[in-house]
């Protein structure tokens, strides 16, 4: 039996795969590469080049594979676009998630690792964000996520009394970063660590969006988790749903403490070996202070835990950002 990775040929996914891989899993992807790149799959994994929202495609794929279960990583990830494209990021991310659902009721797949966000609870107004905060999102992006939970939660209660009642877990996240493979690196351009490459390759210099926030050097923190760490939680919890052991219905992939914008930039300096100052810019507008998870139900039920350093987290992203040049 097989694993289908949703979303495969992105930056998350591949790491995903390789992952399943790894455990002795048998990863197949579907990904249309609007945003991912087919060298990223490897070599000898079933690939199926196409969108979620073609279910036809979907059910082919999962019984020519025999797929037992899905980790669908498939979506419109960029927040701050989706606000300005919210019938693109639905279609994406809500129909998308529907499709993958009915699908998997059509081939006798009845299991599923949805990868969610961190965005589902907007901007928190507490310091460390846990699984039970009341949910706010803020952008379309947010929203989107949050439903394809409903979606999920949904299915599985009107499953819960068939032949096959679909079993699940979603997965939160902030900030992923790094890469676990020189092969595979973050292309978003709108992440911190590719856009801070970037100006550092094109010899300019990085920028701070504001160093006035209440927290201990003035720059915003955020949670940044490294992306084969978010992988191997991926794949524990495929593992623990294949098992028929318990899981929760939502999981926290976070840090516990964060890292600030200036201590990413100072590890970047370090690591790269490149002496830069950073440019301070103007705050962007709702920006909070500090947001943070805890990863307390994750570390007792998905071995999850923070294996990198900021110093391994950009030197590995570095590295494999290099290795494309």
């Amino acid at each position: 039996m097989s694993w289908l990775v949703t979303g495969g040929a992105g930056y998350i996914g591949a790491h995903v795969v390789r992952a399943l891989s790894e455990a002795g899993l048998q990863p197949v992807v579907v990904d249309d590469l609007s945003s991912g790149h087919a060298s990223f799959v490897p070599a000898g994994v079933p690939f199926a080049q196409g969108s979620i929202l073609d279910r036809d495609l979907l059910v082919a794929t999962m019984r020519e594979h025999g797929v037992e279960g899905v980790i669908h990583v498939a979506g419109y990830k960029y927040a701050g676009v989706s606000v300005t494209r919210p019938l693109h990021t639905y279609e994406q991310n809500v129909e998308g998630t529907r499709v993958v659902l009915q699908a998997m009721a059509d081939a006798g797949a009845d299991k599923l690792v949805f990868s969610s966000s961190a965005a589902v609870y907007g901007t928190p107004d507490v310091p460390l964000v846990t699984e039970d905060l009341p949910k706010r999102p803020a952008s379309p992006y947010g929203e989107s996520k949050l439903i394809g939970e409903w979606l999920i939660r949904d299915q599985a209660v009107a499953t819960a009394d068939g032949a096959q009642p679909l079993r699940h877990t979603s997965l939160r996240y902030f900030n992923v970063v790094g890469s676990g493979d020189p092969s595979v690196y973050d292309t978003s351009p709108h992440n911190l660590f590719p856009i801070v490459f970037e100006k550092l390759i094109a010899g300019e210099t990085p920028q701070i969006n504001g160093d006035d926030y209440d927290t201990e050097d003035g720059t915003n923190v955020r949670d940044y988790v490294h992306v084969a760490d978010i992988a191997a939680a991926h794949v524990v919890a495929a593992q623990r749903l294949a098992a028929g052991e318990g899981v929760e219905p939502a999981y926290n992939l976070g840090s516990q403490n964060g890292l600030s914008v200036r201590e990413i930039m100072d590890a970047m300096a370090r690591v790269t070996g490149i002496d830069f100052t950073p440019r301070i810019g103007a705050r962007r507008p709702g920006d909070p202070d500090r947001i943070v998870a805890t990863g307390e139900l994750a570390a007792r039920d998905l071995d999850w835990r923070n294996r990198y350093t900021v110093d391994d987290m950009v030197r590995t992203g570095w590295e494999a950002r290099r290795a494309a040049s």
